[in-house]
This record gives structure tokens, sequence and C-alpha cells, in this order.
């Protein structure tokens, strides 16, 4: 694949951006950090990574003016993806430590996982997606994805589910509406399946 054109990775101080953008360059994308709404300019594509707590992340999204820049991206129907955390403040509300505020892109809200299973829920899990989801071209429906959380969504728009792991209950794994792709799952510590999720992403997004 030949390198194209610019894929911005958000850099609120998420401890998974530099295995997002060896991802990337390992696909041979031009990868760039996006710390600040300037520093998007060139990109095309936009990727939200994540791990940690809610509020420490919308506190470090507001602080870099960054929240503004993810909103008017989505609103301008420009390609986005989320991973976990970068999932999860796209919604309304988390239930995380006193409650959260999100971004409330997405109508809905973050729960805890069931109390009567281990979490976080860390390692390997299916994920089963809807039969035609171009996100999983080329991949086995059931393939097993790399999972570390404790928080799942609960998206408002059942339609927006585009698949969906057992974990105690079955929840929604990756959401889908307009412009927006996320995964509760990392494609960056998946393997090579999850570097096919990727570039299907950025294919898709014309990238």
């Amino acid at each position: 694949m030949s390198t194209k054109r610019t894929v911005g990775v958000v850099d609120y101080g998420a401890g998974n951006l530099r295995s997002v953008l060896s991802a990337l360059r390992t696909l041979e994308y031009d990868a760039t950090v996006v710390d600040s709404p300037r520093s998007s300019d060139t990109a095309c594509a936009l990727i939200l990574p994540g791990v940690g707590a809610a509020a420490d992340t919308m506190e470090n999204l507001r602080q870099r003016g960054l929240s503004k820049l993810v909103t008017d991206w989505i609103t301008a129907e420009r390609p986005f993806l989320g991973v976990c955390m970068g999932m999860q403040v796209l919604f309304e509300h988390s239930e995380e430590g006193h409650g959260q505020e999100c971004l409330g892109i997405l109508p809905g809200r973050v729960v805890r996982l069931p109390a009567d299973h281990k979490v976080p829920h860390m390692g390997w899990n299916q994920v089963n997606y809807r039969i035609g989801s171009t996100l999983f071209r080329g991949i086995p429906n059931n393939t097993d994805f790399y999972f570390v959380h404790s928080y799942v969504v609960k998206p408002e728009d059942d339609s927006a589910v585009e698949a969906t792991t057992e974990y105690g209950d079955r929840f929604c794994s990756v959401i889908r509406r307009g412009s927006i792709v996320a995964t509760q799952f990392h494609p960056e510590k998946s393997g090579a399946q999850g570097l096919r999720l990727y570039a299907n992403f950025l294919e898709d997004a014309r990238v």
C-alpha cells in the first residue's frame, strides 16, 4: 500500500497514542499527532484513542480545545474513528466515578459492566458484527479482538450498533452512525485483524 493522505490521531494524554500511530504507519499511512485544533488542518480522517477515566479524558479534551475540534469534525461529517474511551465520550453521560457529562454527540449513556463478572474486562473476546459491515471486510465474524474496559455504551438508537460482544450481558462493541465509527476494543492491540479493521476504515473514508 502506498503512503496516502494524513490521518490525525488526537493527543490528549491517552496512553495508547503511540501504539495507534505505530499501527497506522505499519499500514503505510501518513499519521500525525493532533494536539490542538490547528494541528488537524492537514488531516483527512481523525482517530480519537483512549484509555483511562472519563472525567480525566473530558478535562484534558476541554483544556486543549480538542472537545470542540471533535464535535465540529463530526458535525461536518468528516471520517472519525473512536477507540475505547474515545468511543465512550461520544455519548451523553458516563456513570464512571461520580458521573461525567460527555460530548453528547450520540444519544445514550455509559454504564458499568455487570457486577457478577470480573472487572475490568481484559483480554481477547469475540466480536459479532452485522452482515454486510464494510468495517469488518475480510475479517471473519466472531473474530477475537483485544479489550480493556470496565464500562460499556448503551446507545438509544439500536440501529447505530454495528457489532456486539458477550461478557455477562451482550454489549455494544462497535457503533456506526454517519461518518462516525467507534470500537470498544483496541484494534491497535489486536494483531493482523486489528490492522485490517483500521485499513478498512481508512479505505472507506477514502484516505
